[in-house]
């Protein structure tokens, strides 16, 4: 097995926060010492700091430390690696399952790349993203084509998912804070040349804006087939305070109120009990059944959780009905069974009837990427229970299941996002001026 190597950009000590070395020392096991979960009440833009909720729940932070290098060398660099390199400068994740290299995976591999300080490969993510999905001209200029085929490089789809364009812009605004803008890419440049085609959009040639500029909601294709409707996992709200702080595009207050819309889309769109939402729905949160799909809690679905918890750690402007949300989809899934629980649902909890299907299988399962993002709702965590996640993240396994089914993409990126959250080392990237 090759040697792992603790990675360069993790920021152990200070992502231990208010609580120092020594107050979570108690073992795992140790009941009496975990009997309450304490979110905090202060998000990291204002405090600084993050919460390593591994470490308190018991773990060592040498073994934190492997788990998260473990994560990456998985998904980035081991047999079963989505992260492929291509000639001197540039690379590509691929959605291996599906045969295919998506804005959703680059954007997202460009993401974990700037957070863990691997410059190359953000740069190499970034070329090839701009060289083969990026539109030069036309109606859909400064956008992406969010499918192509990897080897033939032809694209699959010429239009745009819109969370590809929402990760790209809040990526390079972070390598911009990170890197500076002199080390051979513009980012802050490339971020901006995104956001300015995105505001010239006005319906010529059946392409709008990525954010429905009448609702303040992101789309879920900025063009005539997706634009009156959405997809709550692309509702981040913490990115928009990222974009209100460090696009310096005069709208700041614009994107201020998308966060604030989203974080109210949030509560519609979730159902008040089991926690759950659909892939798709109206602009109201009302669920919508799409693409031949009745509408349900399926893959997509699975970010909301990550998400919310995100924007709990960053801003902490929506904290009581967040820990609210934790406790309700916590509660539900562990009600299925910690260990057990399924990947797909109606949002009152019932299992479907129609059953998406994914990799050439169509069956419910214990999915990790969900079990992975169910756990990062741990930070907002106000009860026992939520340790039960974390511990059961920390055990999962990203291997093939017993019927051959794996997804070393969605199912590890999540994964790798997850860990990185719980231990801390997800974080706001500031102007390396202001550190």
């Amino acid at each position: 097995m090759k040697k792992l190597k603790f990675l360069p950009g993790l920021i152990i000590l200070g992502t231990i926060g208010f609580f120092g070395m020594n107050l979570y020392a108690q073992k795992k096991n140790d009941t009496d010492s975990r009997a309450k979960m304490t979110p905090w009440n202060e998000g990291a833009w204002e405090s600084g700091k993050y919460r390593n909720v591994f470490f308190e729940a018991g773990y060592n932070q040498a073994d934190i430390d492997a788990k998260l290098a473990k994560a990456y060398f998985d998904v980035f660099e081991g047999p079963q690696k989505v992260y492929f390199e291509v000639g001197d400068s540039m690379a590509y994740v691929s959605d291996i399952k599906n045969h295919d290299t998506r804005t959703e995976g680059l954007s997202y591999g460009m993401m974990i790349a700037v957070q863990l300080n691997k410059k190359d490969v953000f740069d190499r993510l970034w070329r090839w993203s701009k060289t083969y999905l990026q539109h030069q001209n036309g109606p859909r200029e400064g956008y992406f084509a969010w499918s192509i085929n990897p080897k033939t490089l032809k694209h699959n789809s010429e239009g745009s998912a819109s969370d590809g364009e929402l990760y790209f812009i809040t990526d390079l605004l972070f390598a911009a804070n990170r890197w500076g803008n002199n080390t051979g890419i513009n980012y802050y440049a490339e971020a901006r040349r995104i956001l300015d085609a995105m505001w010239e959009k006005n319906g010529i040639g059946g392409i709008w804006n990525i954010i429905n500029t009448e609702h303040k909601q992101i789309t879920f294709t900025p063009d005539n087939f997706g634009y009156n409707w959405t997809d709550p996992s692309y509702h981040v709200p913490a990115f928009f305070e990222i974009w209100a702080e460090y696009a310096k595009d005069g709208r700041e207050q614009y994107y201020r109120d998308c966060a604030d819309t989203a974080r109210i889309f949030l509560h519609r769109a979730c159902n008040p009990v089991t926690g759950l939402n659909a892939d798709n729905t109206k602009f109201s949160g009302t669920p919508l059944s799409t693409m031949g799909m009745p509408a349900a809690f399926r893959f997509d679905s699975w970010r909301v959780p990550m998400n919310i918890a995100m924007d709990y750690s960053w801003f902490a402007k929506d904290m009581h009905w967040q820990q609210d949300y934790a406790r309700h989809i916590q509660n539900f899934l562990s009600g299925r069974g910690i260990n057990t629980f399924e990947d797909q649902y109606n949002l009152d909890g019932s299992l479907p009837d129609f059953i998406l299907p994914a990799g050439g299988f169509r069956k419910l399962r214990h999915s990790i990427g969900l079990v992975a993002t169910a756990a990062s709702a741990s930070i907002m965590g106000t009860q026992e229970n939520s340790w039960k996640f974390v511990d059961a993240l920390w055990n999962a396994k990203l291997e093939p299941y017993s019927d051959g089914y794996f997804d070393p993409y969605y199912d590890g990126i999540l994964y790798l996002f997850s860990i990185m959250h719980l231990s801390g080392n997800y974080q706001i990237i500031k102007p390396i001026t202001s550190n």
